[in-house]
């Protein structure tokens, strides 16, 4: 599934990226931490995702204008994808969420 990143990212940096690593998963929050903390690398992995997701969250909800259970069935596994990436920030770990981290590393800021 997810693959936890093995990087040199030291200690300090995670510390003080991990409050704006989970707001990185909080839905139209996550552009906080994009522009706040864009520098720091571990906020920056998280943010990136947060922002893939909240993109799809989106998508979902203009989907299921055309597509009847999209909703709950996208919803349900957004919301998972980003209650994993709180859990991993929490913890202080880098993280590649399935689906999401290959569109995540895509996007330049």
């Amino acid at each position: 599934m997810g693959n936890l990143r093995q990087s040199p990212i030291d200690e300090e940096t995670i510390r003080e990226g991990k409050i704006y690593a989970i707001l990185s998963y909080l839905s139209v929050l996550c552009v906080i931490p994009l522009v706040l903390k864009k520098d720091n690398p571990f906020v920056l992995s998280h943010g990136k995702q947060g922002l893939v997701i909240f993109v799809a969250q989106a998508a979902v909800f203009i989907l299921h204008i055309a597509i009847p259970g999209v909703l709950r069935f996208g919803l349900f596994f957004l919301g998972a994808l980003s209650l994993w990436g709180i859990i991993e920030a929490l913890r202080g770990h880098e993280i590649r969420l399935p689906f999401v981290a290959d569109i995540a590393d895509k996007i330049v800021l």
